[in-house]
């Protein structure tokens, strides 16, 4: 097993690059560039994880010395898929329809490493119920401008922490990143995260 001390992150997501640098890993972001609108006839984690395979394999096509880590994350409410919204109207909306109730959210996941030609994938999903929400309090949340590059429109980090009754799964996931998973995923491909002891 090889000491892994740089990775590649098909995203500008500063949540996704922050959880993957608390690993001790350096992070080069490399943005993907691919147009994450909706895609009919997928279903939410199958969305996800077309979208987090689209995103590594563009990098992959240009960037060859790293391992490459690309994510994407989804909210399913009764199969439907809720993205990032267009503008706060539509995250009010979104707020609106998850408020008082269960949702899911789906993170995928594309691992590339493309010195030993292998690819790894999987979709984590998390269950997340909030608690009932008035009008003004998802105004107030909206006019923080926090929801409108969020899945859903919300973070579970900061502000929107206050909007989540409970949780059932990963708190990473919904965060956007399952942590475990990936190091679980590295450890598959034969990298160890630095300072851990990797076998040669």
């Amino acid at each position: 097993m090889r000491e892994l001390h740089e990775i590649v992150l098909a995203s500008v997501s500063p949540r996704r690059r922050e959880l993957l640098a608390s690993l001790g890993l350096r992070v080069i972001v490399v943005p993907s560039e691919i147009d994450e609108g909706h895609r009919q006839g997928f279903r939410p984690p199958e969305l996800a994880q077309l979208h987090a395979d689209a995103k590594a394999q563009a990098v992959a096509a240009r960037e060859l010395a790293h391992v490459i880590l690309a994510a994407d994350t989804v909210v399913d409410v009764d199969g439907v898929s809720l993205g990032k919204p267009r503008d706060r109207a539509e995250a009010a909306a979104m707020l609106g329809r998850l408020a008082g109730r269960e949702h899911l959210v789906h993170t995928a996941y594309a691992l590339v490493d493309p010195p030993g030609g292998r690819r790894l994938a999987e979709t984590v999903t998390t269950r997340v119920r909030f608690y009932p929400l008035g009008q003004d309090e998802i105004d107030a949340y909206v006019a923080t401008g926090d929801p409108l590059d969020k899945a859903g429109a919300y973070g579970i980090q900061g502000r929107g922490a206050a909007l989540v009754e409970r949780i059932d799964g990963d708190f990473y996931t919904v965060m956007g990143l399952p942590l475990g998973r990936v190091v679980r995923g590295l450890e598959s491909l034969g990298y160890a995260l630095p300072g851990t002891r990797a076998i040669e």
